[in-house]
């Protein structure tokens, strides 16, 4: 049975690929230090990543998920790595900074965001330290990623104004784009990566087009049982202090993943399966209040 080992494996992204591997039939090893509900199937390694020790001595990996923040995060799995064959990381369009020409390619100049501040910073180190570590690992670098088990507050703050009924606070005439990738497709797009072992190693991913925000909130009242009524929003304020995104609007070129990955999930048909997860894990999303305008 192969072994895959995924740093984190409680929360979103990381418990999402633990139980999609598990239900592969691999045997999934998690790492993390032991503070929330672990996933059915997986063998906890309780650590912090930074403190590993011997715990990973003797165990070869066929594959490492990891979802490093920074330099010292990869350094130190690295090292505390046995053997595996084959490191995935999954990096962030953060990388790029806005004022780059868009869509954002895989070789264009990293740099700091504005809107993403260090975070992108810190994924630029980890992306270039992993790669002067080990040449053959592959990078991933999604935009925003949504579907079920998504913890922070997006979507999810969709279907609640929607069950609750209420005219949705939409910012100016709705029309600024966003580009989504579902968290299905990510796992798929691993597997695609180690089957056809492309010679790239550096991916953006995400579906092809960008979405307006107002045909995004949409879709969310409509997988909801909703219809969706708007209060456009012309105030001088951060969008952020009453929406879900930030007023920044950018596009991924995905040619590179299209040539691996030749379909990926509709934005109805995540959002559903994003809906359906939602209904029973409601305490499981980090709510955040928003400003009402009513």
């Amino acid at each position: 049975m192969k072994k895959v080992l995924i740093t984190g494996g409680t929360v979103f992204v990381s418990r999402y690929l633990a139980e999609h591997y598990v239900a592969n039939g691999y045997e999934v090893y998690v790492l993390n230090r032991n503070t929330r509900t672990q996933s059915e199937g997986v063998y906890l390694i309780e650590a912090d990543r930074h403190k590993i020790g011997d715990l990973l001595q003797g165990i070869h990996f066929n594959l490492v998920v990891d979802t490093a923040y920074t330099r010292e995060d990869i350094e130190c799995l690295r090292e505390a790595l046995y053997s595996y064959d084959d490191y995935v990381l999954i990096s962030s369009s953060a990388v790029y900074p806005e004022t780059t020409m868009q869509p954002f390619l895989e070789e264009a100049p990293l740099g700091k965001n504005s809107i993403w501040g260090n975070y992108g910073i810190n994924k630029i180190e980890a992306e270039h330290t992993l790669l002067k570590l080990d040449k053959d690992a592959y990078i991933l670098r999604p935009p925003y990623l949504y579907g079920p088990m998504n913890n922070v507050y997006r979507e999810a703050f969709v279907f609640d104004c929607a069950l609750s009924g209420k005219t949705f606070n939409l910012p100016e005439d709705g029309e600024m784009k966003l580009q989504f990738f579902y968290v299905g497709d990510l796992c798929r797009m691993i597997d695609e990566l180690l089957v056809q072992r492309p010679e790239k190693h550096i991916f953006n991913v995400g579906n092809k087009d960008g979405i307006t925000i107002k045909e995004w909130v949409t879709i969310c009242y409509e997988v909801a049982g909703r219809k969706v009524t708007f209060r456009n929003i012309y105030e001088n304020i951060s969008y952020r202090e009453y929406f879900c995104f930030n007023e920044y609007e950018y596009i991924l070129d995905v040619e590179r993943q299209n040539q691996i990955l030749q379909e990926t999930t509709s934005m109805k048909d995540g959002l559903k399966e994003a809906f359906a997860w939602y209904q029973n894990h409601q305490m499981e999303v980090n709510r955040r209040k928003y400003k009402d305008f009513d």
